[in-house]
């Protein structure tokens, strides 16, 4: 199949499990993975439908950032190093990697320099994988406590990605958990009106093979990239 029949078909499974979870289909936001994809594919997806894509190295979100519509919102959903920053913020619309207090500091320290505002999710490691960035789970409030004192960055919400498995079920508790983590962190907020942090409340969890999961539970945005453009290229 095409991108036009895979988006199709994304778009339907992402309508039943919103379905299913009694959720309304606007809740969702469909990321596009476009990592290691060309323009061309890019414009594919774009032209049916999609306005939010996802790419995971600065250098190829700058380079399709300069190439593509505008009205386009761009994420960066990898592991962002602290001399990218500048370059980052100034093209994505979120930022959902982060998990150090040093790369919120970098973040709020050049957001200052460029006068804009960055909306940033918190990475969580809920598999509590050695192979991966995060933050630990019960490490999660203080770090967003911190990062909500500096100035021109917003937390919006957590993500997290989860272990690679055959059965998407297996995923559901720790969907779960991140879930009940992002709403007694917003209830904290909005109880001690501390600032606009987590007024959004995004959950950005489920990938290709578990996505549908991730959406019953609870998640907001969810990012795709195999189910829509096909097994990525090892190159640009």
């Amino acid at each position: 199949m095409g991108i036009r029949e895979n988006l199709a078909e994304v778009e339907e499974n992402i309508r039943a499990a919103c379905e299913k979870a009694g959720r309304d289909r606007s809740e969702v936001t469909l990321i596009a993975v476009s990592k290691t994809k060309p323009v061309e594919m890019l414009m594919e997806a774009y032209e049916a439908g999609i306005r939010d894509f996802g790419e995971n190295k600065v250098q190829e979100l700058k380079d399709k950032y300069d190439k593509l519509p505008k009205d386009i919102r761009w994420h960066m959903i990898g592991h962002l190093q602290r001399n990218k920053v500048k370059d980052a913020i100034s093209r994505a619309s979120l930022i959902h990697g982060v998990d150090s207090y040093r790369l919120a500091e970098e973040i709020s320290h050049q957001a200052i320099k460029q006068d804009r505002e960055a909306d940033i999710l918190l990475e969580v490691n809920i598999g509590e994988e050695e192979s991966k960035f995060g933050v630990p789970y019960n490490e999660v409030e203080d770090l967003v406590y911190k990062i909500i004192s500096l100035p021109k960055i917003r937390v919006q919400g957590l993500m997290c990605i989860a272990p690679n498995v055959l059965n998407p079920e297996e995923n559901r508790p720790l969907f779960q958990r991140m879930r009940k983590k992002v709403v007694d962190i917003k209830e904290v907020m909005l109880h001690n009106k501390v600032g606009i942090a987590f007024t959004k409340g995004i959950l950005s969890m489920g990938m290709t093979g578990d996505y549908q999961v991730a959406v019953e539970e609870g998640a907001t945005m969810v990012r795709v990239g195999t189910g829509i453009f096909g097994a990525r290229e090892s190159v640009i």
